[in-house]
């Protein structure tokens, strides 16, 4: 089986949304990891509710590439590219957006990836490569954008993309590792900086169709519309719909939630995302 067919660019802007327009017009989102999948689905969604955007990544030229059909909306976008792996640049990102917007609203940290591989196999490197990518990355991007609404006496709010951990994946226990660390990082400092007036929440996407799906072996690819009892693929609307929601005043009530979007893969179905061994078919 290959992987399941994306949305296109043409879809992303004409589709119809469950969201008001102008639900976020004078607002400026940033959106990590904006080039690709979730989170381009999610700049489309933005865009199309009025919202100017600041889109970082590590490619520029997939961040412009998506900036370019969001500007033939109407929309003010921007481009950073840089890694959220490296804090300085993060700080000098959160310190470029403030500067070139005038403010930040709403941060949306998706930037992440992983590969599939027995855990027993994973080297130092590898380990270091998705926890540094998944955790330490969201983590920097979350305290920058927090100090500065700190220090400029503003709201904001905080939505992270992360996955559906709470039964394990087998053949990503590192990005199992860094996911479950965001979500019990946000749940933290919702408390903490609840008094900053800043809300903190999560969304974690079952198998979704993305680019993303294409690092799984053939196998435990066949087998994913499988692992939920609605026995198919999500599309990228369905996580840009939810992000959108924890991002407005719809949610307003709403903080150090993990919100889960996955067919119900959480409550059924196979966690294996390599090969599972003959042990667990019989």
């Amino acid at each position: 089986m290959t992987a399941p067919a994306l949305r296109t660019d043409e879809d992303l802007a004409t589709m119809p949304m469950a969201l008001r327009d102008g639900l976020f017009a004078g607002q400026t989102v940033l959106i990590s990891g904006a080039g690709t999948g979730i989170g381009k689905a999610a700049a489309y969604w933005f865009a199309r509710l009025g919202a100017r955007l600041a889109l970082c990544g590590r490619t520029l030229e997939k961040l412009e590439a998506v900036a370019t059909a969001l500007r033939a909306l109407g929309t003010e976008v921007r481009c950073y590219a840089m890694t959220i792996r490296d804090p300085e640049a993060v700080a000098q990102l959160i310190a470029d957006v403030w500067r070139d917007f005038g403010a930040l609203y709403i941060l949306v940290n998706n930037a992440g990836g992983q590969f599939p591989q027995a855990a027993i196999d994973f080297t130092a490197k590898g380990w270091n490569a998705v926890i540094d990518t998944n955790l330490s990355g969201p983590w920097y991007m979350m305290q920058h954008a927090a100090r500065f609404w700190r220090d400029h006496s503003m709201p904001g709010v905080i939505v992270n993309v992360v996955a559906v951990v709470f039964r394990g994946m087998p053949g990503v226990a590192h990005t199992c590792a860094a996911r479950a660390g965001v979500i019990h990082a946000s749940k933290t400092v919702a408390i903490e900086w609840a008094p900053l007036n800043i809300r903190v929440n999560c969304v974690a996407p079952g198998i979704i169709a993305t680019e993303g799906m294409r690092v799984y072996p053939p196998e435990a690819l066949a087998a994913m519309p499988g692992s939920n009892p609605m026995k198919r693929f999500g599309q990228v609307e369905d996580i840009a719909n939810a992000i959108c929601y924890l991002a407005s005043d719809a949610s307003a009530f709403m903080t150090g939630e993990v919100l889960t979007i996955d067919g119900g893969f959480q409550l059924w179905g196979s966690q294996w995302t390599i090969p599972e061994p003959d042990y667990f078919k019989t």
